[in-house]
């Protein structure tokens, strides 16, 4: 059974940091493009950034670049995302998602496999 368990969402002040991580089983992790994924009610979800299976090729939404990183470690078959510089705009809930594919992607229906999501809420 594929599963993917986000953590380390939580409230902080505009300008803060947060790191998330994303912690895989029940899949060859290093053969997975990894994804980080965001939704707000109403909206549709939408990209943050994604990584290939390697980690040498990043993809970041123009909204967080310069400000978030995206990496993994396939040894510890676990994801991450840091956030610098949050804004009120970065409250939402995250997603991380895998994808069987060697590059980074795009479109979250490009996903294999999602986690449960982890709440960011930044305070203005």
């Amino acid at each position: 059974q594929v599963q993917l368990v986000e953590s380390g969402g939580g409230l902080v002040q505009a300008g803060g940091s947060l790191r998330l991580s994303c912690a895989a089983s029940g899949l060859p992790f290093s053969r997975y493009a990894k994804g980080w994924f965001r939704q707000t009610p109403g909206k549709e979800r939408e990209l943050v950034a994604t990584i290939s299976w390697s980690g040498s090729n990043t993809y970041y939404a123009d909204s967080v670049k310069g400000r978030f990183t995206i990496s993994r470690d396939n040894a510890k078959n676990t994801g991450y995302l840091q956030m610098n510089s949050l804004k009120a705009e970065d409250t939402a809930l995250y997603y991380c998602a895998a994808a069987y594919r060697s590059t980074w992607y795009l479109r979250p229906d490009q996903s294999d496999y999602w986690g449960q999501g982890t709440q960011v809420t930044v305070s203005s």
